[in-house]
């Protein structure tokens, strides 16, 4: 089976990330294509041994990248297209179809209750996207959240398939000889009470949030990662909170790490935090949750499908707060003062483990050529 994989961007981010992770562990022949920004992430994919193509496509509008798309599709014989983010769907769909390839499956990353990739949802973002819609098979949503999203968009129920977000659960385990090299690294002092995050510095993000909350607990420091347009807004607040000196944006941090990578890794910048937290109100999964609770950190989260479609005991260290910053001042002095230790890996990020999802994606393009999934290939869709 030969496997196109189509995708808007790759620069640093979970969707692409995500992407990367499954390539190294389904069993298939992959190519990719990314239609804009061949940056770190596609440089990591290639280092793992899968080729990338960037098409060029200049905007939106760029309808001549259309025909360059199906003729990539069509000179390399692939049997199948999987596409990834809104204009990557798009434009994929189609030009699998004009290439003559009727196998085209989409995952749906970021759909959430308001907004597509950090957009907002419109009725013409709607239109678009059921139309190409019906060119695919199927629609792969990435939690049980995204697919009760995609039905009442108007996706068919019966073509959609949840095949959630994974990790390699493993890589994060606590290391505590991590956690001093990290910390070292950072200038973080051995004894700091460090919070962390992981994101891009998005205003939809909310670390604004965050940045406030922890200017109010003065032994408290700051360590976000990830970068991204709101980088100096989030430096003028801490300024303004008179916490500068306790906000360290350590930047983007491309995972799992390649030869060319620099600084600590994202398990060694998981081990040198004390908590994590995620203020965003609007996810379509939560990776950067899964992956703290994979650390054994104790988690503060606003909104995470990837835990809160699960059972209750499946992530003890995770516990759902608001968006007010005094509730959040609250829970960061609450497990400063518990002084809570490394917790096991929880059985939501076994759960998410990427091996899993690669699986069931597989089961997915079986099913695809012959009809049924192959029974030794089913998975449950809880732990």
């Amino acid at each position: 089976m030969k496997v196109l994989h189509v995708i808007t961007g790759l620069g640093i981010g979970g969707a692409e990330q995500q992407l990367r992770l499954l390539l190294r562990h389904l069993p298939v022949s992959s190519g990719v294509v990314t239609l804009t920004n061949p940056g770190a992430v596609a440089a990591g994919i290639e280092a793992d041994g899968t080729p990338v193509t960037h098409l060029g496509m200049a905007g939106n509008r760029d309808l001549g990248a259309l025909p360059r798309l199906a003729r990539i599709v069509r000179q390399g014989r692939y049997d199948l297209v999987h596409t990834h983010l809104y204009r990557a769907c798009v434009y994929g769909r189609t030009a699998a179809r004009l290439a003559g390839v009727r196998r085209v499956i989409a995952t749906e990353h970021s759909l959430g209750e308001t907004q597509i990739e950090g957009r907002p949802l419109s009725a013409g973002t709607r239109a678009l996207y059921l139309a190409s819609e019906r060119l695919g098979i199927s629609t792969v949503a990435v939690s049980p959240s995204v697919a009760r999203r995609l039905a009442d968009w108007g996706v068919p129920p019966a073509r959609i398939r949840v095949v959630p977000n994974g990790i390699e659960t493993d890589r994060f385990a606590f290391d505590a000889a991590a956690r001093r090299r990290a910390r070292g690294a950072l200038g973080l002092p051995d004894d700091a009470y460090v919070v962390g995050g992981v994101g891009r510095l998005a205003p939809g993000k909310r670390f604004d949030r965050l940045v406030r909350a922890v200017a109010s607990v003065p032994e408290a420091r700051l360590l976000l990662v990830g970068e991204g347009g709101h980088r100096e807004e989030l430096l003028r607040v801490a300024r303004e909170c008179g916490a500068a000196g306790r906000v360290l944006l350590a930047g983007a941090c491309e995972d799992p790490p390649t030869a060319a990578s620099v600084g600590p890794s994202l398990p060694e910048l998981l081990a040198a935090m004390d908590v994590f937290v995620s203020t965003s109100p609007d996810e379509a999964f939560g990776l950067a949750v899964v992956e703290a609770l994979a650390a054994g950190l104790p988690v503060l989260y606003v909104a995470c499908p990837a835990i809160d479609d699960l059972p209750p005991d499946a992530a003890p260290g995770a516990r759902r707060i608001g968006e007010s910053v005094p509730e959040l001042i609250s829970a960061l002095r609450g497990i400063r003062d518990a002084r809570l230790v490394r917790l096991p890996a929880p059985a939501a990020a076994r759960h998410y483990d990427i091996a899993h999802s690669a699986r069931q994606l597989m089961s997915l393009y079986d099913q695809s050529f012959h009809g049924t999934p192959s029974p030794a290939k089913r998975e449950s869709p809880r732990p």
